[in-house]
């Protein structure tokens, strides 16, 4: 394996995914959602760059083949764990969840037993687009979970009558909580549509990689 800057950064992005976990073990909250957001947006940037680098400088390597989609799985299959587990919304983020981590691990699957005849199971344009708004979805999420504990932040101690009073506009909102609720809100539903998305997204391009494959699990005659 050649330490290259694009290998380098896959390798990153591979060490990173365990990160985002991790944190809600050493942070509090909001500190935790913070911290994991910036580490999986960082981690979500070099898997544009890595790519790009490499076509760029000719420094593709069968090394970075093998990695880079276990980074990426790697990277949203423990972020949508950590989501799922600490997120309000969690009942209604374990169906599209559970599609994105079936599949990943169906075709996962399908690639090791196809052993050398997997290469015909290339990543697809398609394919690509499902990482990129699984990576979005996961983001966006986050984001969501950071303002709604900033919200609890600045709503800690407040008469709950008054809280519904500011969020509602008929009390003046000195403690800027109208803001952070809207951007609960928007993050919450834009989140939840990217990441049903991703697994319609995930459930087409698992049927693609097994109707690819279904020559290859033909009996022999």
């Amino acid at each position: 394996m050649q330490w290259t800057l694009p290998n380098i950064l896959t390798v990153g992005r591979l060490l990173a995914a365990p990160g985002v976990a991790i944190a809600f073990l050493y942070f509090y909250r909001p500190g935790a959602d913070w911290f994991a957001l910036i580490l999986f947006l960082g981690a979500a940037i070099t898997d544009w760059f890595d790519g790009y680098l490499a076509r760029s400088w000719k420094q593709e390597s069968r090394f970075g083949a093998m990695l880079d989609p276990i980074a990426d799985k790697a990277m949203v299959v423990i972020a949508l764990l950590v989501i799922v587990g600490y997120s309000s919304m969690s009942p209604w983020l374990v169906l599209p969840a559970t599609v994105i981590v079936f599949r990943e691990v169906f075709v996962s699957g399908l690639r090791e037993f196809l052993g050398n005849d997997a290469r015909r199971l290339a990543v697809t344009r398609i394919a690509k687009w499902k990482t990129t708004v699984q990576m979005v979805a996961i983001a966006v999420l986050f984001s969501r979970d950071i303002f709604v504990y900033h919200l609890l932040e600045r709503t800690a101690g407040m008469d709950p009558a008054t809280v519904e009073g500011v969020l509602a506009g008929t009390l003046s909102d000195e403690v800027g909580l109208g803001w952070l609720a809207q951007g609960r809100d928007i993050a919450g539903l834009a989140g939840l549509a990217l990441l049903w998305l991703a697994a319609a997204l995930t459930l087409l391009t698992g049927w693609d990689y097994f109707r690819k494959a279904l020559p290859f699990l033909k009996e022999a005659k």
